[in-house]
């Protein structure tokens, strides 16, 4: 994992420039194939068909995700950005609801796992993905439409747009592209936008490395919960799949009947997760996360429940989707017209923190990895609130201006 997040880190810095140079349909196309290549390691694998496979997937989540996020952006209005970031994040997190839930009745009750039961894991998983790739074919291909605040009020300075339209004119070559979209995600980095939205990304990071690799290995090393505490890691994660696809569905489809704008659903995620936060807190032994492979004896403040632990996962996934639809949605939004760019920095720095995170979650007690979430998610929170006042007057001066 270490890996992985290191190298898609990085590539998050190349990845506008591949999109800019073969589009975002063969970048996905290309990049699914390198997850397939990925996946079908794990049918016979060997140690350095691991280690280069974790490079290869580490470059094709980088481009995978910033071509995502152009093809989203392209295929949205201002008017239903929200809706298919919602429908987007919801189809996303299938994955993890089936994958656990396979997993958990397939091998529930085992002690060991044989070569035959991972062979048809990942030999079906790799088949999934083939043709996943190819699906990407089918996504149409529409042409971003000119809105007033592309013409009148651009988030990158005049230099770069007449770059742009120079480079458009002049039908430049594949350097060129690659090198202005380069040029365009370094300074999208630094524009006010940007950097106030990067506290909330930072926060999903932080929360997808303690969701996705802290929590259910503490549930799976409380001796409380008897033998069937490894089993409730799977279980675990079919619960966060039930909050992010509830989250993805619920937000994307009344996205037109929100009246009060995504401010209203990231404070319901900041919510969720501090309830979330506060109930593991009581429910958990401290030394979870760092306890060793026969597990912890100790308990928190109160009687270890499976439910509670359980309704915390629920809880974690359900916040997590109110996250990340409305930071698909907000820079989907405002970063119109360099989305592909603007979605490389938004991985970019979610990566870095998720490894970040990675890294001290081997070494803290949950309390204080906790007190980080706690602090984290309420800077997060009130940087997007922020970005969204800004993205809000941006567009009343924009449609003052074009009376």
């Amino acid at each position: 994992m270490s890996i992985i997040y290191g190298v898609f880190s990085a590539s998050n810095l190349i990845a506008p420039s591949v999109v800019a140079v073969i589009g975002p349909q063969l970048a996905m196309f290309f990049s699914g194939l390198l997850y397939s290549g990925y996946i079908a390691m794990f049918i016979h694998p060997l140690t350095w068909t691991f280690y280069t496979a974790s490079v290869l997937v580490g470059v094709a989540a980088a481009v995978l995700w910033t071509a995502q996020g152009n093809l989203l952006t392209i295929n949205s209005s201002d008017a239903t950005i929200g809706r298919n970031s919602g429908i987007f994040w919801a189809l996303l997190q299938f994955s993890m609801f089936f994958g656990n839930l396979y997993v958990y009745v397939a091998w529930h009750g085992k002690t060991h796992i044989s070569d035959k039961d991972r062979q048809t894991v990942f030999i079906s998983l790799t088949v999934i993905s083939l043709v996943g790739s190819f699906l990407f074919f089918l996504i149409q291909k529409s042409e971003p439409e000119a809105t007033p605040s592309e013409t009148s009020d651009p988030l990158l300075p005049p230099e770069t747009l007449t770059d742009s339209s120079t480079v458009l004119t002049a039908a430049p070559g594949v350097w060129v592209q690659a090198l202005d979209a380069f040029k365009k995600a370094l300074k999208l980095f630094i524009t006010k936008e940007m950097l106030l939205l990067s506290a909330c990304i930072a926060y999903t990071g932080l929360e997808l490395t303690f969701y996705s690799g802290v929590y259910g290995t503490s549930i799976g090393a409380m001796t409380v919960f008897g033998d069937e505490a490894k089993s409730l890691i799977g279980l675990s994660g079919i619960c966060i799949g039930i909050g992010e696809i509830l989250g993805g569905g619920v937000f994307g489809m009344l996205n037109k009947c929100n009246r009060f704008g995504r401010n209203a659903v990231v404070l319901l995620g900041m919510v969720t997760h501090y309830v979330a936060f506060y109930l593991i807190f009581l429910n958990i032994a401290p030394d979870a996360p760092i306890a060793p492979e026969e597990g912890t004896h100790l308990q928190a403040f109160i009687t270890p429940s499976v439910e509670v632990a359980l309704l915390c996962s629920f809880l974690l996934g359900l916040g997590d989707s109110c996250f990340n639809t409305q930071l698909l949605s907000i820079v989907g939004h405002v970063f119109r017209e360099d989305s592909a760019p603007a979605f490389a920095v938004f991985k970019f720095i979610q990566s870095i923190m998720a490894a970040v995170a990675f890294l001290y979650s081997n070494y803290l007690l949950l309390h204080w990895q906790l007190l980080i979430l706690v602090a984290c998610c309420f800077l997060g929170t009130l940087s997007f609130f922020l970005s969204e006042w800004l993205a809000a007057q941006r567009t009343r001066d924009t449609d003052y201006d074009s009376i």
